[in-house]
Parts: structure tokens; C-alpha cells; sequence
């Protein structure tokens, strides 16, 4: 952060001997090359001020993301696996990575659920502020008549902690279920039960990972996901902030959104939560989702978030 905090202030006299010479000289390349400067110089301080308020131990650790289609039908089910896609084009944006852990196909369109982990500096610190359910407004394409649909799907983030972090984890509170890892319409990627499914009873936490050919490595990667759920539990516990990570225990439907998505009559992505809004829809889908998460970021550190 002071590397950070020194290139800016390079940046700023940058700026007041281009502001200079464009006044003294009347240079108009100066001018220009000003406003450029300014423009990254107001991104490098918005980071600067975002990295501020993700100071916890958690925020710089890699994500888990869970989302599961709620009301709404073959409309939820498509509308979940479009989030799904939201996630890894911004990951793609920011430079993170992406591994895509476990998929449930919907019977018609879409997806019933799916975990993936995304990978990157402070990839749960911004993806928290996810947590909870997301509503789409459309004309539906799945409706002959063209109607209005409204769809709902729950988006639920976890850090992904390393083995340094001590979880208190006892084996025999874990059942492991096996089963064979099939594809969308029914194909099985191989012969083998090579999906894993966890239960932790104490907490009733349910993984399921088949990302992988190998029943060993889904296991490996499931008991990631469980200590990662687990982590966020004493997160919550410690914190008193269930409302948002838990958004997904409540039922998927009017009344518990977070954020809204409306395609028609008119366009408005609106966050609930900090009255952040945004008029492109598609520019959001597309993955620019950074300046709502900052706005959720400066609310929590202000006390000014609203409940969903």
C-alpha cells in the first residue's frame, strides 16, 4: 500500500507540471495528457481507498462462490447459470483465475446450482459483498407470450483458507457419499463414482465437488469447500453477520433480495442494500461489477448498509 501511495503522489505532480505547462505555454498536448493522467489517478485512489477497507485477514484470501437457482422456474435456473457466467468474466477482468467445482444442469435451460472458486488477491474481499439473492426482471424467453418474468437465485461467498489455518475438523462427523459424475443430458463423463459428496453433521453443511476425473482429488477439493464453509461460520458467529452470507438458507423469492436486475420495461441494475445503480444492465452481466462491490464496501465501513 505505501508503494501504491508513493506512485500516486508521483502521479499528482505529474499532473500540476502538465497543468503547468498547458497554461503557461498554452500546450494543448499538455492539456490532454493531463485529463488522461487524472482519469487513472481518480481509478488509483478509488482502489487505494477500496483496499483500505478490505483490512481483515480474510479479504485477501481466495473465493468460493455458490449459486443456486431459487423462484422463478426454467427463468431462475437460466438466470443462475447467467450469474455464473457474470462471476468468471469478472474474474477474467481482474485477472484472477477460475476453477468451475461443481455444476447441476436444469432440466429445460440454465443450471440448478454451481460452486466455483476464484482465485486472486482479495478475491473474497470483494466477492462478499455477493452474498445474498440477486432478481431479474425480463421478458422472458421461455414465455411464447412474451411476457414479463421475474426470476430469483442465491449467490453465497466463502473464503478459501490454505492449510495454515487451523479448522477444528473431526472425521468421523463427516459422512462421504459417492456417486457417478454426469454431464448435461444425462451423459457421464466416466465409469467411475468419481463425485463426492461431504455432510458435516454437527452443522448439517452439505460439498459436493465433481470437477475432476479422479474420486481422491474430489474428495481433497470437498474438504476444502466444507473447511471454507465452516471458516465462514465462525466468521458469522464472531461478527454477527449472518444476514448476508447466509442469504441462501432463506427462501429464494420476493423479500429477500439484495439486488435487482430489470431488463424491461426499462434497464437498472440496483443494489438494495446502498442504493448504488447502475443504467446498463449488460455492462454489469458482462462482468463490471467492481463499482457496486466498492459501494457495499464503503457502506458496511460506514454503518449505512440497508438489509435486503
Amino acid at each position: 500500500m505505501l508503494r501504491d501511495y508513493k506512485e500516486i503522489s508521483e502521479t499528482r505532480e505529474e499532473i500540476e507540471v502538465l497543468l503547468e505547462l498547458a497554461e503557461e505555454e498554452g500546450d494543448v498536448d499538455s492539456a490532454a495528457e493531463a485529463v488522461e493522467s487524472l482519469a487513472r489517478l481518480e481509478t488509483a485512489v478509488r482502489g487505494l481507498e477500496t483496499r483500505r477497507l478490505l483490512s481483515a485477514d480474510e479479504d485477501r484470501m481466495d473465493a468460493i462462490v455458490e449459486i443456486n437457482a431459487g423462484a422463478g422456474g426454467t427463468d431462475a435456473a437460466d438466470w443462475a447459470e447467467m450469474l455464473l457466467k457474470m462471476y468468471q468474466r469478472w474474474a477474467d477482468q481482474q485477472g484472477f483465475t477460475t476453477e468451475l467445482l461443481f455444476t447441476a444442469p436444469a432440466e429445460e435451460a440454465g443450471i440448478r446450482g454451481a460452486s466455483i472458486a476464484i482465485r486472486g488477491e482479495y478475491a473474497f474481499g470483494y466477492l462478499q459483498a455477493e452474498s445474498g439473492v440477486h432478481r431479474l426482471v425480463r421478458i422472458s424467453p421461455f414465455d411464447q407470450n412474451a411476457r414479463r418474468h421475474t426470476a430469483f437465485a442465491a449467490v453465497a461467498a466463502y473464503p478459501e483458507i490454505d492449510d495454515t489455518i487451523e479448522i477444528d475438523l473431526n472425521p468421523a462427523d463427516i459422512d462421504m457419499d459417492t456417486m457417478r459424475a454426469s454431464g448435461a443430458g444425462g451423459q457421464h463423463i466416466n465409469t467411475t463414482d468419481s463425485a463426492v459428496r461431504l455432510t458435516h453433521r454437527p452443522t448439517g453443511l452439505v460439498v459436493l465437488c465433481r470437477a475432476e476425473r479422479s474420486q481422491h482429488k474430489n474428495r481433497d477439493t470437498a474438504m476444502k469447500m466444507l473447511r471454507a464453509k465452516l471458516y465462514q461460520r465462525e466468521l458469522d458467529s464472531r461478527l454477527e453477520a449472518q444476514a448476508e452470507v447466509n442469504a441462501k438458507k432463506k427462501k429464494i423469492d420476493f423479500g429477500s433480495q439484495i439486488r435487482s436486475y430489470v431488463m424491461q420495461p426499462y434497464q437498472l441494475v440496483k443494489d438494495l442494500r446502498t442504493g448504488e445503480s447502475v443504467g446498463d444492465v449488460n455492462r454489469v452481466l458482462n462482468g463490471e461489477l467492481n463499482g457496486l462491490m466498492e459501494a457495499w464496501l464503503a457502506a458496511r465501513a460506514e454503518g449505512t448498509l440497508q438489509e435486503g
